[in-house]
């Protein structure tokens, strides 16, 4: 024991500079007004169960409304007070006295005020991804119709393998976006329940009513458990891995579109607005927006597999694992999804197609030789197998991909076998249209199998663009409520 050491008063200087500092500034740039619609909901509610009177619940929302949430927010931490609900809570007892702004904190605590802030936060940020990932869907649909018989190689092994149509492949990537839009919708349904009321994690002995804080900020349901309120982390471990879900499959996409705008491809033309120049090379057009989108999902990708390794083994109880210092790396993550979300979606809806150079990619490269070893059992009744394997033949033994000549010496291989095959039976099988046409399955490439499912994806994105107008309305409501709730407890 050394009695001559010195001991810190709180905080501790360490402590304040590499803790607090930075959490009183993530909440001031995250949290306030969440933390002051709280403490008015909290506050009609008490007023509403007769736990406050009349004249506190004035004097504390008089106080509340002349917060000035500007200098609030720009407020340095000076150690005065632990973190901003306490600052907050200092300038309501500045503004109402202390007696009537001690009795606010009636029946709550910070555990169940910040895991509400939190979940609204959260929610903001779910809806927010929506949108941008709708207005991306929006750009790919009306790529997909416009391109819904244009011709282009599909790749397997980052190799030309058959043909398909840009519409096909557009529908591909549009089909993910509306199972991301799935995700998030179910998502947000979880998140979107209120925790207040678990007060600390068993909740109190006043006669709180739940439900009506749950309706004025806004939730739909309840986490009903209080324990369960305050100590499980499921809502954000499920959001952020949705989110890794959608940029696993944007940057990979993302990939595929910087890919087809290389010189050797060409395939895609980004807007003078979305390309940058060299500083020495004149000639360049590099498609730098498509390098961002993939680097900005990445990050997001991996932010979000941080949380959940932050999370990983962590007590089943109140733990600052999963708030002050976990909540930035959220909102990181989510912001950069949005960005990466955003920035193809406007790099995209400028972009323009060689179609004619895919059209040509299309008939090269042997890409409808599968058509004729069909064709050759669908005709003349032999095996696949046997028709694999004279195909391949041909193949391999071709000096160029021209179709034609492939068609000749098929034929002249097929009489030598037997197998009664026209020349022109052969030369429409190598036709990529054909091939195209043929592909009628659902799900296939041909109109009439593409077609009604670009039908179904625009209803599809009408539904879910309507779900969420419908949400932000809803919040709008909740909002509008809360206020005339409190204007009533100034009457």
């Amino acid at each position: 024991m050394h009695s001559d050491s010195k001991v810190s008063t709180f905080p501790a200087p360490i402590y304040r500079e590499h803790v607090l500092t930075a959490i009183f500034a993530d909440a001031q740039r995250l949290f306030l007004p969440s933390l002051v619609e709280i403490d008015m909901a909290h506050l009609v509610m008490l007023r509403k169960q007769n736990i406050v009177t009349a004249k506190t619940a004035a004097a504390c929302m008089r106080a509340l409304r002349a917060l000035d949430l500007q200098a609030l927010r720009t407020a340095p931490y000076d150690g005065s007070v632990e973190d901003l609900f306490f600052l907050v809570e200092a300038k309501i007892a500045e503004l109402a006295g202390r007696d009537d702004a001690g009795r606010l904190h009636t029946a709550r605590s910070r555990n169940d005020i910040d895991l509400t802030m939190y979940r609204m936060v959260l929610r903001g940020r779910l809806l927010q991804t929506l949108e941008n990932s709708l207005r991306l869907r929006e750009t790919l649909l009306r790529i997909a119709q416009e391109n819904r018989t244009t011709l282009m190689p599909a790749y397997t092994h980052n190799q030309p393998a058959q043909p398909t149509t840009l519409g096909h492949y557009m529908m591909a990537m549009i089909e993910i976006l509306e199972r991301d839009a799935d995700r998030i919708i179910g998502c947000y349904a979880r998140v979107n329940r209120s925790p207040l009321g678990a007060c600390a994690i068993t909740t109190t002995g006043f006669p709180i009513d739940r439900h009506v804080t749950e309706k004025l900020l806004g939730f739909r349901g309840l986490v009903v458990n209080s324990y369960g309120a305050i100590a499980a982390v499921d809502y954000v471990a499920e959001a952020c891995g949705i989110l890794a879900t959608a940029m696993l499959s944007l940057g990979r996409f993302a990939q595929d579109m910087l890919l087809w705008s290389t010189a050797e491809f060409g395939f895609l033309r980004l807007s003078d607005g979305y390309v940058q120049i060299s500083s020495i090379m004149p000639q360049k057009r590099n498609p730098v927006p498509l390098e961002h989108t993939r680097i900005l999902a990445s990050r997001a990708l991996n932010e979000a597999q941080a949380v959940l390794g932050s999370l990983h083994n962590t007590p089943f109880a109140d733990m600052n694992d999963g708030e002050d210092s976990l909540q930035p790396l959220v909102a990181l993550a989510f912001d950069d999804g949005q960005r990466a979300l955003a920035l193809l979606g406007g790099a995209l809806s400028e972009a323009s197609f060689d179609t004619e150079r895919m059209r040509s990619r299309a008939h090269g490269s042997f890409l409808t030789v599968t058509e004729v070893a069909d064709t050759l059992v669908r005709e003349c009744g032999i095996s696949f197998h046997q028709a694999h394997h004279m195909v391949s033949a041909a193949v391999r033994a071709a000096v160029t991909d021209d179709p034609t000549a492939l068609a000749t010496d098929l034929y002249a291989r097929a009489r030598k076998e037997g197998i009664a095959v026209t020349h022109d039976q052969l030369v429409q099988a190598l036709d990529p249209v054909h091939f195209i046409a043929l592909r009628q399955v659902l799900g296939g490439p041909a109109p009439a199998a593409l077609d009604p499912e670009l039908a179904r994806a625009e209803k599809q994105l009408n539904t879910d663009g309507g779900w969420l107008k419908e949400e932000r309305t809803h919040l709008i409501g909740a909002h509008d409520t809360l206020r005339s709730e409190c204007d009533h407890l100034l009457q």
